[in-house]
């Protein structure tokens, strides 16, 4: 229509200019023409800015299909590796060491003697047994023939007891010997010294089998039994997965973490797991069927520890839907609820997306 105008004006110009003798009159509708041809330039190019503005102002997206798939259902728990005992060898009393058997590394059986302490108190007590042992055999020919009351006698014998519980608490605490099976972990004193019973003489542990103790969330308490099966793994050796069992749940749980403890254990035929390692233990309840869904598509709202995705709406639109997400999986979320299968999820451009917002999706 502009075009068409433009023509009609340049026929009425040609057409005054035969007939107009007056120069004036022809300046003038050539000032009047390019005014026009101006005003209509102007007024197509803002109209195909705004245009252009109006694609611009609705953001391109790409976007993913949520769906389901089988989750496993493990948690891992960390852990310290602990001796199944652990003993502290000591003696009762004060004295000089007499003789180290056993060094650290070594490995030691149930009564085996590790140590021996000096020997005169002990001689002592075993002179004092050997007379009241005496006494009480004098004593009781006398009774037998009524020269002794039942009192004495019964005095004479109460003493006799108490010197043969005293000479063997002493003799065993003058030969020390180990309680259990295992590997002797810590010597803080030399031949010779004098044991001042602020450290142990030794530190025995057993290490076959450890142990580990963890806290499990009181969700789960209900799927833990004794004897379930747990898998290790430690820092120190990579790649490698260790079979533990439950060995013991506490009865209680902790008002203020809401978790329990268990104890896991592990055989350790080959003594390959020490005290002391980190581990990892992981416990398996089955599996889910949740929604799986990929991380870039999760919107995690700073300060909050909330997360949202935009869920595309089908009129084009965004949705802003908070989500709660379990488990992160390489680079894939599991959705505990909040969206749907099938739902489309918006995967990039989030930052300039609100609620409601139109977008067009990216080819």
């Amino acid at each position: 229509m502009i075009i068409n105008l433009h023509f009609t004006i340049i026929n009425q110009i040609y057409s005054q200019k035969q007939s107009l003798t007056n120069m004036k009159s022809y300046r003038l509708c050539i000032i009047v023409f390019a005014t026009l041809l101006a005003l209509s330039s102007c007024k197509t190019s803002n109209s195909s800015k705004q245009n252009q503005s109006n694609q611009k102002s609705i953001p391109a997206v790409s976007v993913v299909t949520a769906q389901a798939q089988d989750v496993k259902d493990e948690n891992t728990f960390t852990s310290n590796i602990e001796p199944n005992v652990k003993n502290n060898i000591v003696s009762q009393s004060a004295g000089r060491i007499k003789n180290i058997l056993v060094d650290v590394g070594s490995r030691v059986r149930k009564g085996q003697l590790l140590a021996e302490m000096d020997e005169v108190n002990l001689v002592k007590l075993k002179l004092q047994l050997v007379n009241d042992s005496i006494e009480m055999g004098r004593l009781t020919e006398l009774f037998k023939a009524g020269g002794v009351s039942q009192a004495d006698f019964d005095l004479a014998k109460l003493k006799l007891e108490l010197s043969e519980k005293t000479y063997n608490n002493l003799l065993e605490n003058t030969a020390l010997r180990s309680p259990i099976n295992g590997i002797v972990t810590a010597r803080n004193y030399d031949k010779g010294d004098m044991y001042n019973m602020q450290l142990p003489i030794f530190v025995v542990e057993q290490i076959a089998p450890v142990k580990m103790l963890i806290n499990i969330s009181e969700r789960q308490f209900s799927r833990v039994h004794t004897g379930m099966n747990f898998d290790i793994t430690v820092e120190a050796l990579p790649g490698e997965t260790f079979r533990g069992k439950v060995n013991l749940i506490h009865p209680t749980i902790d008002a203020k973490t809401h978790t329990f403890q268990v104890e896991v254990v592990s055989e350790n035929a080959d003594n390959r797991l020490r005290p002391g390692m980190f581990a990892r233990v992981t416990a398996s309840f089955g599996s889910n069927h949740h929604i799986v869904i990929p991380d870039i598509a999760v919107v995690k709202q700073v300060g909050s520890g909330e997360h949202f995705v935009y869920v595309l709406n089908p009129d084009n639109t965004v949705k802003y839907q908070k989500v709660k997400i379990g488990k992160r999986m390489g680079n894939q979320y599991e959705i505990l609820s909040g969206i749907n299968e099938g739902d489309q999820l918006v995967t990039n451009g989030q930052a300039r997306l609100k609620d409601g917002i139109e977008v067009t999706i990216a080819q």
